[in-house]
């Protein structure tokens, strides 16, 4: 069964170099199938990083044995180093995105994040399974230019429930580079197959058969899909306020009227990105209660909120993202050669964000390129959520001068100052204009708007 896709689909995204610390999920290319009946889940993760156990209480007597998807190094002294493929033992998993674990390998105890394991034999622990992403973002992964025909992964069905999808790069001389998607139906009995009269037991064994031959799919399957690490949530357990001593800045990446923003370390173990705020910018009181709630917002496509240094100079600690902001890079050499599609495409990752943003009843109030932040693949993440409401600057919070981006910002929210998710929808729009002019100044020739 195979899906045409659109034009925008085809698209090949430009290779990136991996992220700061990031490594690939190895591949193995005689993987098979385990035959294992598959387990209740107890805690384990999907690729976006968010949980899927409901769950939460001391391990006992289900799944207490977890297998780790990727290497992890400790970041503090509570810390449990563990590498790709180490069966782990949950002893505690009350304390949220951080448990504690015991290494079958090493004997050693400690936290681990828990967004880094599986339950051991489950689908979550296989190296193709990418749970629940989308069907955009699983070509955006294969697309790469790395990859070679046959690179596949299986995600769940974004419109059938209880079914999945094998995703499958593939080529022909008139499209080039195209991704196929194929549905695996669920049967009653709890086989699966792609074409009734090939079933299999398990999704392990339609793997393993279709690795050997293609048997009616474009081609026959070859590599895993390379995935990064995901973030953590969060630096480590109980790191929110961090002493500044903690922190390192390493390069100035930018400046703006109110801080600047610098790649740095954390703890000496975790590269971060740090904005520092100029003394006086906003109240520390009223910062820590915002940031209380903006570490509370977690998408793919928002940026994640790490950590904070409360005391003026206020430090803000977020994940690193490597191509810096939008704007810098559409007016970048990368940024000149995107075309229609791939900038149709990362209109969609900031409006996905932004769509998460509106369900937890949170106002963006500053959304424009230079607050998007890009990293490898073409990824767009929306940064700086919710800080324009504290700004205490004078001109700035009198709504006009040189400091107030009046040319992305709604009539009603300019003139009476009410920024609500609607004023955020027309910010969006003008971001649309510095997408498709590669970070021209909206209105260009327009110096002052009579309001």
């Amino acid at each position: 069964m195979h899906h045409h896709l659109s034009p925008a689909q085809q698209t090949q995204t430009p290779n990136r170099s991996p992220a700061v610390g990031g490594t690939r999920r190895a591949h193995h290319p005689g993987h098979a199938p385990t035959n294992t009946p598959e387990l209740a889940l107890f805690g384990g993760v999907d690729h976006t990083g968010s949980i899927i156990s409901p769950h939460r209480g001391l391990l006992a007597g289900g799944v207490t044995t977890f297998v780790a998807l990727y290497d992890y190094e400790s970041r503090t002294a509570s810390d449990l180093t563990f590498k790709k493929g180490e069966r782990l033992q949950i002893v505690n998993n009350t304390e949220g995105d951080w448990w504690l674990a015991r290494s079958l390998t090493t004997g050693e105890s400690g936290y681990i994040p828990s967004n880094y394991v599986a339950p051991s034999d489950s689908i979550q622990a296989e190296e193709w399974y990418f749970g629940k992403i989308t069907r955009r973002n699983s070509e955006r992964l294969l697309l790469s230019l790395q990859n070679r025909r046959g690179t596949f992964l299986v995600r769940e069905s974004e419109t059938t429930k209880g079914a999945y999808c094998l995703s499958v790069l593939d080529y022909d001389n008139t499209k080039g580079l195209n991704v196929k998607h194929y549905k695996i139906r669920k049967l009653d009995s709890g086989g699966f197959y792609i074409t009734s009269r090939t079933q299999f037991s398990s999704l392990q064994q339609l793997v393993f058969h279709y690795r050997k031959h293609a048997d009616g799919l474009c081609h026959c399957l070859t590599e895993v899909c390379p995935v990064l690490k995901p973030q953590t949530q969060g630096l480590a357990r109980d790191a929110w306020e961090i002493p500044r001593e903690s922190l390192h800045l390493d390069l100035k990446l930018g400046q703006g009227c109110f801080g600047e923003v610098w790649m740095g370390k954390w703890n000496g173990t975790t590269r971060v990105a740090i904005k520092t705020l100029k003394t006086g910018t906003m109240s520390p009181e009223a910062f820590l209660q915002e940031a209380q709630v903006m570490k509370k917002l977690r998408h793919e496509k928002l940026v994640q909120l790490y950590a904070v240094v409360s005391e003026e100079p206020i430090y803000i600690v977020t994940e690193y993202m490597t191509q810096g902001s939008l704007l810098d890079f559409l007016k970048g050499d990368t940024g000149k050669l995107l075309r229609l599609p791939q900038l149709v495409d990362m209109a969609s990752q900031i409006a996905a964000g932004m769509a998460y943003v509106e369900r937890m009843n949170y106002v963006h109030r500053d959304l424009r390129a230079a607050n998007i932040l890009v990293g490898d693949n073409l990824v767009c993440k929306v940064a700086d959520f919710g800080l324009a409401r504290l700004i205490e600057d004078n001109e700035y919070t009198a709504r006009q001068g040189a400091k107030f981006p009046i040319k992305w910002t709604a009539p009603e929210a300019a003139l009476y100052g009410r920024f609500t998710i609607k004023s955020d929808v027309w910010s969006f729009g003008v971001l649309l204009t510095e997408l498709a002019t590669k970070g021209r100044v909206p209105y260009p020739g327009t110096i002052y708007f009579p309001l």
